[in-house]
């Protein structure tokens, strides 16, 4: 049995809780410690049952606190070698020798009685990925910071109860919005940010391999907001010749 929770999804911070019946993990660390500390303790979560951080990338608003909060509470951090060496040196100093834990992209590793499978996904990043985690006969999938999704990523995904998906912006909102053309540019283009109309049409897809659930994370604030996503995405699905209740859509809070 598999548990997640997103305490905080957004362009100004990232941060997620998993959890089975004998593990639970971190995945990124983009706000403060402070806040982590504080949504943790609303879902009666210990910071000290922490097994392990699992790091997605190394852009600030997903590892904001990650060298403070092991630290602090003496927790891995899971992190591919590439997205290791383009952290700041301030951050590595913080996490002692015996918290390092690299793994490889691709390759499963295990946390207590979680297995996890990172896999690559394009973004502007050194080496960003997604995450698989299984727990017995469950599977759940977290991606977001991607700029587009192709048949590898839809591979990935398959059979997953639940996804934790991004859905950054509406086009029409970031075309008319006050970002540079450049920021512009970089969002929309292919490692950049997935849209609501392109999350739409990937849950499509993953419907039919046994998809139940699905939270929309990372949106921003500035090209997006929570309304628009839902509306876009779930008339993409049904767009696509399914009901409006065949899935259990929702939003996660920035």
């Amino acid at each position: 049995m598999l548990n997640f929770c997103s305490l905080y999804s957004g362009s100004s911070g990232n941060c997620s809780f998993a959890q089975s019946k004998n593990t639970n993990i971190l995945i990124d660390a983009g706000v403060s410690t402070r806040k982590i500390e504080n949504a943790l303790s609303n879902i009666n979560i210990s910071p000290e049952s922490i097994s392990g951080i699992l790091v997605t990338h190394e852009h600030s608003d997903h590892i904001q606190s990650l060298g403070n909060f092991s630290k602090k509470y003496n927790i891995p951090v899971y992190i591919s070698s590439a997205t290791w060496n383009a952290l700041s040196q301030d951050q590595k100093d913080k996490i002692s020798p015996e918290n390092h834990m690299s793994f490889i992209v691709d390759e499963k590793f295990t946390i207590g009685d979680l297995e996890i499978l990172p896999f690559s996904i394009p973004h502007d990043a050194a080496d960003p990925c997604a995450f698989n985690i299984y727990n017995e006969n469950s599977k759940i999938s977290i991606a977001t910071d991607l700029g587009h999704v192709d048949d590898r990523i839809l591979k990935n995904l398959e059979n997953s109860s639940f996804i934790l998906l991004e859905s950054n912006y509406e086009p029409e909102v970031l075309k008319f919005s006050r970002y540079p053309y450049v920021l512009k540019k970089r969002i929309d283009g292919p490692n950049g940010h997935l849209s609501n109309i392109v999350a739409g049409n990937t849950i499509s897809q993953l419907i039919p391999t046994g998809l139940n659930t699905v939270l929309l994370g990372h949106l921003s604030k500035e090209n997006n907001f929570p309304e628009l996503a839902y509306k876009t995405v779930m008339e993409q699905i049904v767009g696509n010749n399914f009901s409006d209740r065949s899935i259990s859509l929702s939003v996660a809070r920035a």
